[in-house]
């Protein structure tokens, strides 16, 4: 593997660093660090947080920061995915953060550069890259999840509208966007995966009813959205009709990488820190489980550095798949946080009133939004045995009937 910068990637890196260390601080580490809010369970603290993101999404598209890797054609600089590496590694040591806004600018924008016509993208990607415009994505649906093409939303064309009916649920921040993504039947007559339909659909549209879900911490990262009789205009159809799957895939691809970067607050350090605030680094058990999570933390370091170098180089053999990092990632979390609350003992028990207003404890109910989102465990698993192992198929005995005749319908 090779992580030297060439003359002009380490060219890059000093102007970002100038860029940062003129525009935001050194993260402290602590709770006066604004970035590390996105579950705060106060609401003016998460109202604050969200300010902040767009704030600095602006401050970024201002500065020509944002969109690195977007063609400048779209507003981006036309960089390559080693540029933002860069930019990420530094962006990681300051106390700032575009939030959410990450993930829907990954999941939207390349969707309608590759799909959307030329007044989409005209329309929607400023306002999307400069975090003007919030987004969400409305796919999931109760019993179409890791089966997605099962979906049983129905748009019917009336004139120049589609008319949406049903429900979507596990949708992140969408009572806090403006707009969304929104896939629905619009031919039960074909099989599944044929007669689907991509939309944007204005989160303002009469009919839509966004009922967030408290989870177990508190907080209410998800909802469940009923559309009754939602009228899309016909121009907000992404691609053509029918073939909403193929612009689907297109922004599925990224979410499993997403997840697999994301955030090592709990941390090695972390962890050892309570094991030392609880006196039990002398239990050989307890040392065990801490070198087995340095070990995974390491290996999963590695991984990224693997995928790096491919990157860097071009080499793209070289990567790992991207199910095999979300898989490890999320299991290598779930382990940490469970062995961080068994170091508590009874403190562990409680909520708030544990060290750090309960920090262990909210991490321990949020490791399933991790192992759930972007695809489940289990769906990683057959994608590896699949397209990394050559396994065959998963069965699959509704796949080329009519939607209509499969049990879902």
């Amino acid at each position: 593997m090779d992580f030297e910068d060439s003359p002009e990637l380490a060219d890059f890196r000093s102007q970002v660093r100038a860029f940062l260390d003129a525009n935001a601080e050194l993260k402290r580490g602590d709770e006066r660090d604004w970035s590390r809010n996105a579950a705060a369970l106060d609401p003016e603290v998460a109202a604050d947080f969200r300010r902040r993101c767009r704030e600095w999404q602006k401050l970024l598209y201002d500065s020509g920061w944002a969109g690195i890797t977007w063609p400048s054609a779209f507003g981006g600089r036309g960089l390559s995915s080693a540029h933002q590496i860069i930019f990420n590694q530094e962006l990681a040591r300051y106390d700032a953060t575009s939030g959410f806004m990450i993930a829907t600018q990954a999941l939207v924008g390349p969707t309608l550069m590759r799909h959307g016509n030329a007044e989409q993208q005209d329309r929607y990607l400023a306002p999307l890259l400069s975090g003007t415009e919030a987004w969400c994505q409305l796919f999931s649906e109760p019993g179409a999840g890791s089966d997605l093409a099962a979906i049983a939303t129905r748009a019917v064309l009336d004139g120049d509208e589609w008319v949406v009916n049903g429900q979507k649920v596990w949708t992140s921040s969408a009572q806090h966007a403006d707009y969304g993504i929104l896939i629905a039947r619009t031919d039960p007559s074909a099989p599944k995966h044929k007669g689907i339909t991509f939309f944007i659909v204005d989160m303002k549209t009469p009919g839509i009813d966004v009922r967030p879900l408290v989870q177990a911490q508190g907080v209410a990262h998800f909802n469940e959205v009923f559309l009754s009789d939602v009228r899309i205009p016909v121009g907000n159809v992404v691609g053509d009709v029918n073939d909403g799957w193929k612009v689907t895939r297109t922004t599925l691809r990224s979410e499993s990488s997403m997840i697999s970067g994301g955030s090592q607050a709990t941390g090695f350090d972390a962890i050892v820190s309570t094991a030392r605030r609880t006196n039990r680094t002398a239990d050989p058990i307890v040392r065990d489980a801490l070198a087995r999570i340095y070990s995974n933390e390491q290996i999963l370091k590695w991984m990224g550095w693997r995928t790096q170098t491919a990157v860097m180089t071009g080499r793209l053999e070289l990567a790992l798949h991207g199910s095999l990092l979300k898989n490890f990632f999320t299991r290598s979390l779930s382990y940490r946080v469970e062995v961080a609350v068994d170091l508590e003992g009874a403190e562990g028990m409680l909520q708030h009133e544990a060290e750090g207003d309960g920090f262990w404890q909210y991490q321990l109910l949020n490791q399933f939004a991790s192992r759930i989102g972007g695809g489940t465990e289990e769906v990683h698993r057959n994608n590896l045995g699949e397209q990394a192992l050559g396994l065959p198929r998963e069965p699959a005995v509704d796949r080329d009937v009519p939607w209509t005749e499969t049990r879902k319908a």
